[in-house]
């Protein structure tokens, strides 16, 4: 079985949680601009935002998961590429769209001092760095996973045949038996590696998802303008749904034990409230406007952006629409580019409201 560091994911995701509060604490050097507030009808909208954000996201990663029970959903089937299509559309749009104007915005903001903020593109150089490091990982941890596995192969391939030797008739069994054990190998070789990309791939997703889904659940969390919380609640619920959906896909995929699905889906599914949670818990002493939380946020939102961009369009969406099936089949093709397209555009409009 292929394992994975898990504990260590945990442990930093954890790690992350509790630090991000008091790293963007700090004193206020740009004013706020004012808005109306009022925190008790703020409080009802916050708590709403809770409930909904999690239910749409538990449903969201869940749903490609139920192909163990229903036929139409399982990675096989076409259904599942055109929906992993609209999902790699929504992570995608998630990147470019959402979070790296942001982290843009948050880098560039008058708050901070020109010199180096206004005079260097941070936000880009953070997500290209942030793309490059996911393609590291990517690579060295299939390399490395390739390498050890083609040791213990030929190592039984090794054993085998000199067991083949012994026998009366050792011309045969080397021909037939160890060259049909050979095939078999390959294919078993073939499927364990491309089972470790969809693992790996599920684990980097999750991350970047993490990242920014916390800083919008904090950000959210800390407002005390009902003007402002009540488009986000929508807006954020079926974000969430989306985002879920391209998770759930990749999960399921990966064909993980029991154990380990449960884990990625209640993470995925309670970062947001927990960020809420923690941003309604601060909102006495959280200043958005702050240099600190300004810095924080917006590296934080540029690496998530780089890690969703390049999820997106390589192991996402180059993986499924150079698969041969998929282009051997032009009504299949025709169907992912316009789920795609699709899943682009609404999570694209949806940040007229958030």
């Amino acid at each position: 079985m292929i394992k994975f560091k898990q504990t260590q994911l945990l442990s930093f995701l954890c790690c992350f949680l509790i630090l991000l509060p008091s790293l963007v604490r700090g004193e206020c050097t740009c004013e706020a601009e004012d808005e109306d507030r009022n925190k008790s009808l703020a409080l009802k909208y916050k708590l709403a935002a809770l409930a909904s954000i999690l239910v749409a996201g538990a449903i969201g990663v869940c749903f490609p998961l139920l192909g163990k029970t229903i036929k139409a959903l399982r990675p096989e089937k076409n259904v599942f590429f055109i929906i992993k299509a609209f999902a790699a559309g929504v992570i995608l749009s998630t990147g470019f769209i959402h979070v790296l104007p942001d982290a843009t915005e948050n880098l560039t903001s008058p708050c901070l001092n020109e010199n180096p903020w206004g005079k260097f593109p941070f936000a880009g150089l953070v997500a290209m760095a942030s793309a490059i490091a996911t393609l590291m990982v990517d690579v060295f941890a299939t390399s490395h996973y390739s390498k050890s596995h083609l040791n213990t192969t030929k190592q039984v391939n090794g054993d085998e045949e000199k067991t083949g030797e012994i026998d009366e008739n050792p011309v045969h069994v080397h021909t037939h038996a160890t060259h049909g054990h050979a095939h078999g190998s390959m294919l078993e070789r073939s499927g364990s590696s491309e089972l470790l990309r969809h693992r790996v791939v599920s684990q980097v997703l999750e991350l970047g998802i993490v990242v920014h889904s916390v800083i919008i659940g904090i950000s959210l969390g800390a407002s005390e303008s009902p003007k402002t919380i009540r488009p986000l609640v929508a807006a954020l619920t079926f974000h969430q749904f989306f985002e879920g959906m391209g998770l759930g896909g990749c999960i399921a995929q990966a064909q993980f034990k029991s154990r380990s699905v449960a884990i990625m889906v209640l993470f995925f599914s309670l970062t947001t409230p927990v960020g809420i949670a923690i941003g309604i818990g601060i909102s006495n002493i959280y200043d958005e406007s702050s240099p600190t939380a300004l810095i924080v946020e917006g590296i934080f939102n540029a690496a998530s952006a780089g890690i969703l961009i390049y999820m997106a369009l390589v192991d996402l969406l180059a993986a499924d629409f150079m698969n041969p099936k998929l282009q051997n089949n032009g009504l299949l093709q025709a169907g992912a580019s316009v789920s795609l397209l699709l899943g682009s555009g609404l999570m694209s409009l949806l940040a007229v409201w958030a």
